[in-house]
């Protein structure tokens, strides 16, 4: 008995340690700069002003925009409801996300080829650069990797399972978290096609194909109202730029590493492999999204980041394949190659590691723009914001306006049930404009500001120019606040 636990104590610790290890790494790699210096961009912006909204309020802006997120806000709500508003508390769910991610990989990779490829590839995961830039992210792409890794894992587990064992929870549990991926964002439907090239590949039963499609049917219409409706706000990506032959540069580096990683495995058709379920949930997601952007135009890295899983799982195999091919001739040198290669990773990407957790790594910050609006405002003074999209930064930091007039703004984003609120007509804002003495200027840092589209952001910036004289003028992290005064 007692030299029966003996020998299944070192399994059991392995079986422990190759998904706790990532587990920890992965947090302490989310952990580490995870203000990014008290900073906030503006996607962010709009994560924390709407989770500090009630559920009413968030539901009646859903009807008007953003309902693809409105399972994530809704959580975040909650969050802050509980936690309160802070940068810890919109960025942590995204760190534990891709920890549970990292877990999934390390499970999978462990089962299909062995301890050290689920642990290159539980630990490969949080260093990808796409991850690293989510990881510390306040928006719902690393809670959707989580999901991809957990509904990958389920499939792995029903094909892996002895004949006759009871399936149906796990299957009901794969439709769950396939459900609940694509109302945190739609576009993670693209995992069934990437699971139905594993299936294709380990010529699965009928049996397993047509469980696969019931439950696969019963997520998608779950899911289907959503996808509708939210086709009536499709002007909110309409800033996405038509496909491009220099935006398919990073998806075949991508497909190239990952198809070395699976060529590594050595992939046989029909038997279940890291290559089978990897190169799949690589690929498919990525083309996929490319030929949807053909015909509209959405390709953005992020909608497909739960790909990155099937690359840490490849990479996974890779460091495998190596530590076996090295076993047989140095027995002990075998055992530090992952840990070896992975350390030697961290090093290379330093600089990127530093990058993604620097105010700089994002677009702008409306945190530091606030800042810098309560240094120079004064009571009375009235504030314009150019777009009207950057009241985010009142919208975040209200305590920064405080004793400013929004002159432009009819309706307030709750009023309006918007995400920046509703101004009023441009002959308004004109006259609005023209009884102050001085203004408070919001937009965008010179290097990325646009020339005004909207009549209303032209009438703001006509008046100022011909009526008002610069006096002060500051930028900061992509932001900008310039103080006019009447001539």
């Amino acid at each position: 008995m007692t030299s029966d636990i003996s020998a299944e104590s070192p399994a059991a610790g392995r079986r422990s340690a190759v998904w706790l290890v990532p587990v920890l790494w992965t947090l302490l790699l989310g952990l580490w700069g995870l203000s990014r210096q008290d900073s906030v961009w503006r996607d962010e912006a709009a994560t924390w002003q709407v989770a500090g909204r009630s559920v009413r309020e968030i539901w009646d802006m859903l009807g008007n925009v953003d309902a693809v997120h409105g399972l994530y806000y809704l959580l975040m709500h909650g969050l802050f409801g509980l936690f309160g508003a802070s940068t810890a508390t919109l960025r942590l769910p995204s760190v534990l996300a891709v920890a549970v991610a990292a877990a999934c990989v390390a499970v999978i990779g462990r089962r299909l080829a062995g301890f050290w490829a689920g642990l290159g590839g539980g630990l490969a995961l949080g260093l990808l650069p796409a991850v690293q830039f989510h990881l510390q992210e306040g928006r719902p792409y690393a809670l959707v990797a989580a999901g991809a890794g957990l509904s990958t894992l389920l499939l792995v587990s029903l094909l892996s399972a002895p004949a006759g064992r009871r399936a149906w929870p796990r299957w009901t549990a794969y439709a769950a978290a396939v459900l609940v991926c694509a109302l945190l964002n739609w576009l993670s439907l693209l995992i069934l096609p990437a699971h139905a090239a594993t299936l294709w590949w380990v010529r699965a039963g009928r049996g397993v194909w047509l469980r696969w499609a019931a439950y696969g049917a019963c997520a998608v219409a779950g899911a289907l109202p959503l996808v509708l409706f939210s086709r009536s706000q499709s002007d909110q990506v309409s800033w996405i730029p038509p496909l491009t032959w220099h935006m398919m540069i990073g998806p075949a580096i991508l497909l190239a590493v990952g198809g070395l990683g699976a060529v590594l495995d050595r992939p046989r058709v029909g038997r279940l492999s890291a290559a089978a379920v990897g190169l799949p949930l690589l690929a498919v997601p990525q083309l996929g999204l490319i030929a949807i952007s053909l015909v509209q135009p959405l390709f953005l890295d992020r909608y497909v980041l739960f790909g990155m899983l099937g690359l840490a799982l490849l990479v996974g195999a890779a460091l495998g394949a190596a530590v076996r091919a090295v076993r047989p001739r140095f027995p002990r040198a075998a055992g530090l190659l992952v840990p070896g290669v992975i350390a030697i990773a961290v090093v290379a990407m330093l600089p990127v590691e530093m990058t993604k957790r620097a105010p700089a790594s994002r677009v702008d910050d409306v945190l530091a723009v606030a800042g810098e609006v309560a240094r120079l405002g004064r009571p009375g003074d009235a504030v314009l914001f150019v777009p009207a999209a950057r009241r985010d930064t009142a919208l975040v930091s209200p305590a920064a306006f405080a004793g400013l007039s929004d002159i432009a703004l009819e309706r307030s984003p709750v009023a309006s049930a918007t995400l920046k609120g509703e101004e009023a007509d441009p002959a308004r804002i004109r006259a609005a404009l023209l009884a102050q003495r001085r203004v408070l200027l919001v937009t965008d840092a010179a290097k990325v500001a646009k020339p005004p589209g909207a009549a209303r952001d032209a009438a703001k910036a006509a008046v100022l120019k011909g009526y008002f004289r610069v006096v002060e003028d500051r930028q900061v992290r992509g932001r900008r606040v310039t103080v006019y005064e009447r001539r």
